[in-house]
């Protein structure tokens, strides 16, 4: 390929590269917050609750995330043909329109989160479990309630210990969104395999990788970084 070529290339993978980024970025922002919630369910001592909880964790840790992406995209258009759907939920589906970009990146977000979050589940569930019990103690004793103990005694403590598991999942998040070009969705790895065929090269797919290898290479220091913050003991 011309130095030409690879720019006209370049100029076009950059103008992708903010699809891949709403990917991460709001898979990140949905799916910690509720994986956070799974874990104390998880935890519960109702054990419906807990059981149900585990179910989810177990059948998004089991299967595989590109399965998931293609049931959540066409999950819809089959529901409507089903046969026993109720006329309620038929009418509310008839009413999604699902040859819009924003109903596949809707989908493609769903699983991410739903996927991301069991994970998330697995990793804050160790985090607090491993704080001590002496220590929900003796904040009881010094007299603060179940929820002033949580959030100002052991999250800090989670946060910290969970730190290089999460920062694991979140670099493999970057990769992972190169799965949603099997949906199809216009991010980067859609766009190089695109252009293989009309460069006839593997020119396109290289300057992908290395938009990931680059994109994960400034999280991996942005991590490194926060973790030497938080070895506060150190």
């Amino acid at each position: 390929m011309s130095k030409e070529q690879i720019s006209t290339l370049f100029g076009l993978m950059l103008e992708y590269i903010p699809n891949t980024m709403k990917i991460f970025g709001f898979t990140l922002l949905y799916s910690i917050p509720l994986g956070m919630i799974a874990a104390l369910l998880k935890m519960c001592k109702f054990k419906p609750i807990s059981w149900l909880t585990n179910v989810y964790i177990l059948i998004m840790r089991g299967t595989p995330l590109l399965l998931q992406l293609i049931v959540a995209q066409y999950a819809v258009p089959y529901i409507r043909m089903a046969s026993g759907c109720p006329a309620p939920i038929r009418d509310f589906l008839n009413s999604i329109d699902i040859k819009t970009d924003s109903y596949t990146f809707n989908m493609i977000l769903v699983a991410f989160v739903l996927n991301y979050a069991a994970y998330f589940a697995e990793i804050f569930r160790g985090g607090i479990s491993s704080v001590p019990v002496g220590q929900y103690e003796a904040a009881g004793a010094l007299g603060f309630s179940k929820t002033q103990t949580f959030f100002r005694i052991i999250l800090p403590q989670v946060v910290k210990r969970v730190i290089p598991a999460s920062s694991n999942e979140i670099i493999t998040l970057v990769n992972d969104t190169s799965l949603a070009s099997a949906i199809p969705y216009m991010e980067v790895m859609y766009i190089a395999k695109k252009q293989v065929p009309t460069y006839a090269s593997l020119v396109p797919l290289f300057m992908a990788g290395l938009f990931y290898f680059v994109f994960a290479a400034l999280l991996t220091l942005l991590f490194s970084y926060i973790e030497k913050k938080f070895n506060y003991y150190k």
